[in-house]
């Protein structure tokens, strides 16, 4: 049997799709609930960067920008060495909701992964993604 190859996650937010769509697409959006530092040129192929205190750090790659609908990213995987071409594929869509917004993200390519990388990915991201979503909630809650 393949490995599952998909995380999908949708959420109601309070917020517009507008302010939904500056906390994705802005480096003060990003660092705000996702990374503590951030850096995006949010155009297809730009470079996006987030780091965190700790010293980790990831660089993602802008290929989806369909304002204010649709945007998509890929970033590197912890346990490839960063050479290594292969990238999941990160995309959100926005869909207005009432007053707010219903966001949908959905994240793809693990199958492509090695096994011994594969099942820590995986499930690092269906948590992550998990926490990382309450986290804009509560930004955009508060701001």
């Amino acid at each position: 049997m393949g490995f599952p190859d998909r995380i999908e996650r949708t959420v109601q937010l309070g917020a517009p799709p507008a302010k939904v769509w500056a906390a994705l697409t802005t480096a003060e959006g990003l660092a705000a609930w996702f990374g503590e530092e951030a850096s995006i040129d949010p155009r297809p192929g730009g470079a996006a960067w987030m780091g965190w205190s700790d010293g980790s750090a990831v660089a993602m790659r802008v290929e989806r920008v369909e304002e204010p609908r649709v945007f998509g990213f890929t970033w590197q995987m912890k346990g490839l060495s960063e050479d290594d071409p292969r990238r999941t594929y990160v995309e959100f869509t926005l869909e207005p909701s009432g007053a707010g917004t219903a966001l949908h993200v959905v994240e793809t390519g693990f199958a492509q992964l090695p096994e011994d990388v594969y099942q820590e990915e995986y499930d690092a991201h269906v948590g992550g993604w998990a926490s990382e979503l309450g986290e804009l909630a509560e930004h955009l809650d508060a701001a």
